[in-house]
């Protein structure tokens, strides 16, 4: 089995960073639109976590932060998978269970220690409604193809 390169390393960074992170605010867009929320709404929310959102007239600032940091957030979990996978062989030999494996970690970092830090009287959210659907969106959206991705960047020189 080839072995990573540095440049397929950062190359596969940069893919699955920018396709777990697309995938992953759609799905979010597509939730907040059907429970009466905004995309602009989600991306405040996100930029709330370094900003005051209330100090600006516009929504557009709140709304890059939250944009920014939602890919550095995505970037980070890309480096941390792709890093681990070009250092451990294992990873990669199943990259759907390894990525269905990533997915229930992300979530469970984000959903029980990063957003109740942030927003200790909002998170966890304990209904199953909303722990199975955040949790199949990481799985399907995030660590599936971050796994995928990484998978296809032992192939890259």
């Amino acid at each position: 089995m080839p072995t990573y390169s540095t440049a397929s390393i950062w190359r596969a960074i940069a893919i699955a960073t920018t396709i777990a992170g697309t995938l992953d605010l759609l799905a979010a867009f597509i939730l907040a639109i059907i429970t009466g929320g905004s995309p602009a709404g989600v991306l405040r929310g996100i930029g709330s976590a370094v900003i005051d959102a209330g100090a600006f007239d516009s929504v557009a600032v709140p709304a890059l932060v939250g944009l920014v940091l939602h890919f550095a957030i995505m970037l980070v979990m890309a480096s941390v998978y792709i890093v681990a996978a070009s250092r451990a062989v294992m990873i990669d030999r199943r990259p759907l269970l390894s990525g269905i494996g990533y997915g229930i970690l992300t979530w469970l970092v984000m959903y029980w220690l990063v957003l109740p830090a942030r927003w200790p009287t909002r998170f966890p959210i304990l209904a199953p409604t909303e722990i199975a659907t955040q949790l199949f969106c990481h799985i399907l959206l995030v660590g599936i193809p971050i796994a995928l991705v990484s998978r296809q960047a032992r192939r890259w020189i």
